[in-house]
């Protein structure tokens, strides 16, 4: 059944190997195999690179009707009218009425190719090497990426040493975070040197939804101001409206100094990534950082017609209610299967923990979700995190059919312990 992939494609596959499937139909918040016998509920969402659904009717009508002009489709950074009604969108519908002021690059097709360059602009601006990250950060698979991400087996495939970046702990660390950050920046002998910025997640997803809290946030941007430091936040996963607003961050109140997008910005699910920059430093050369496919028009389509959509249907409420419904279903379905699991959350990305009984149940929980018709992923140390990350526009049929599911597949596989 699946020859064509074991004989031709790269041992490096993953996804593949958790569900066995061939893939073929998508909608909204289903997914169909090609044979048409098997649908699945979406608890993945292409790790959250489709927000707003598969084949979202109104970012899909958007896309079809550009395509049917024969427009241009890729033009480097050249100018277009795509490029153009995007960023013109970008600015009225999110940055004006959030009162944020920032300069748009358009990066290479990933979300990795703009952690890089934020990576760059900031050692540019500050003329320091260091980076601070984070115990639990995942920023992408490229070497200046990898080098600010945490978990074993994707810093082992790098091959080389990866320096420049030293780890603070987080804010579900046991011990004071900001006190330890704020201890090594101002100890002479601290031996770590400055960074030139510090780059974070506010929910670290791949973690094991983590969820940092405003005032830890708020204090990170102090410290970032006190010690002229540049506050870089990835948004790669949990922007685009996944934590109940726009950006991640508008919670804490803050500016970060750059800001990384990327995944559902697109709105369609083709590649597209964004770096956005105060303009004060917004001081790249012309094509000191490119890449060839920073011109995707369709990504440009798509992304207008997602603002659009995301304005239009007030999607911050819909997520927020869904939001409730998901936690209602968690604590009183859930959580009474056994009174050590907990969980963690904000928005629409939800973690089940398994780890005060046996992080390897998480797995197993997603194995036997996947035979009863649910995809969904795990996460955080161990991968002892259940993750529910469905699209946010799932209907809400669909979601409670999905948590029922899993309610179920949670029960059987405690009940096997």
């Amino acid at each position: 059944m699946f020859e064509v992939f074991e004989e031709l494609e790269s041992n490096v596959r993953s996804y593949c190997r958790k569900y066995p499937v061939i893939l073929d139909g998508a909608l909204n918040a289903e997914l169909y195999s090609a044979d048409g016998e098997q649908r699945y509920i979406d608890f993945l969402a292409v790790a959250g690179s489709m927000n707003y659904g598969h084949n979202n009717p109104e970012i899909k009508g958007a896309v079809l009707d550009y395509l049917k002009q024969d427009r241009i489709i890729n033009a480097l950074d050249m100018y277009t009218k795509a490029k153009e009604d995007f960023l013109e969108s970008f600015e009225n519908l999110i940055l004006k009425p959030k009162n944020l002021d920032y300069k748009v690059m358009c990066c290479g097709s990933t979300g990795t190719n703009a952690v890089e360059a934020a990576l760059k602009l900031a050692r540019k601006n500050k003329k320091r090497n260091n980076i601070f990250a984070f115990s639990g950060a995942f920023h992408g698979m490229t070497l200046g990426s990898l080098a600010c991400t945490t978990d074993k087996v994707s810093r082992e495939g790098a091959g080389i040493a990866l320096n420049n970046v030293a780890f603070m702990p987080y804010c579900n660390s046991k011990i004071d975070s900001i006190g330890y950050i704020e201890e090594v920046l101002s100890d002479d002998h601290s031996g770590i040197d400055k960074p030139a910025g510090i780059i974070l997640e506010t929910v670290q997803a791949e973690g094991g939804i983590n969820v940092a809290d405003a005032e830890w946030l708020r204090s990170i941007r102090k410290i970032c101001d006190k010690y002229d430091i540049m506050m870089i936040v990835d948004d790669i996963q949990v922007g685009n409206g996944r934590t109940g607003e726009f950006f991640s961050f508008e919670r804490a109140g803050i500016v970060p100094d750059m800001v990384i997008l990327s995944k559902s910005i697109s709105g369609f699910g083709v590649p597209m990534s964004l770096l956005l920059i105060k303009p004060e430093y917004d001081i790249f050369r012309p094509a000191e950082h490119n890449g060839t496919f920073r011109g995707n028009q369709l990504a440009f389509v798509g992304g207008k017609a997602a603002l659009e959509y995301f304005t239009k249907h007030n999607l911050p409420s819909e997520v927020k209610r869904k939001g409730a419904f998901i936690e209602n279903f968690i604590k009183t379905e859930i959580c009474p299967l056994d009174e050590r699991l907990s969980y963690r959350d904000i928005g629409m990305i939800w973690g089940i923990d398994f780890s005060e009984i046996d992080s390897k149940l998480a797995l197993e929980c997603a194995h036997l979700a996947f035979d009863n018709g649910v995809i969904l992923e795990v996460a955080g140390r161990g991968d002892s995190v259940l993750k529910i990350l469905s699209p946010l526009t799932i209907e809400d049929s669909v979601l409670s059919e999905g948590l029922y599911i899993l309610k179920n597949v949670i029960k059987k596989v405690l009940s096997d312990v």
